[in-house]
């Protein structure tokens, strides 16, 4: 009884263990190219959204602190998409 009740319990932990690895597998997350929202290209003075597909020559004025473009375009588009979703 001893022996079956150690092998019940370490295949209880076991598979406890292998949930937990699997939850935190999926909490991870690799973060490529394709999952990427924004990107500040310095050399070329351009920021792209990629969400939105918002792409503009003006990095220096966005740092500066003028976000209506890019604040404007992701309105937009969610705007867009409540439209095609109604």
């Amino acid at each position: 009884m001893r022996i079956l009740r150690s092998r019940l319990l370490a295949a209880a932990q076991e598979e406890a263990e292998s949930k937990a690895a699997d939850a935190r597998r999926s909490q991870v997350r690799t973060v490529d190219r394709s999952e990427k929202i924004r990107t500040y290209n310095f050399p070329e003075n351009r920021i792209s959204d990629h969400r939105v597909g918002f792409k503009a020559y003006n990095l220096d004025q966005v740092l500066d602190g003028e976000l209506d473009p890019v604040i404007q375009a992701c309105v937009d588009a969610d705007s867009a998409a409540k439209l095609a979703a109604a």
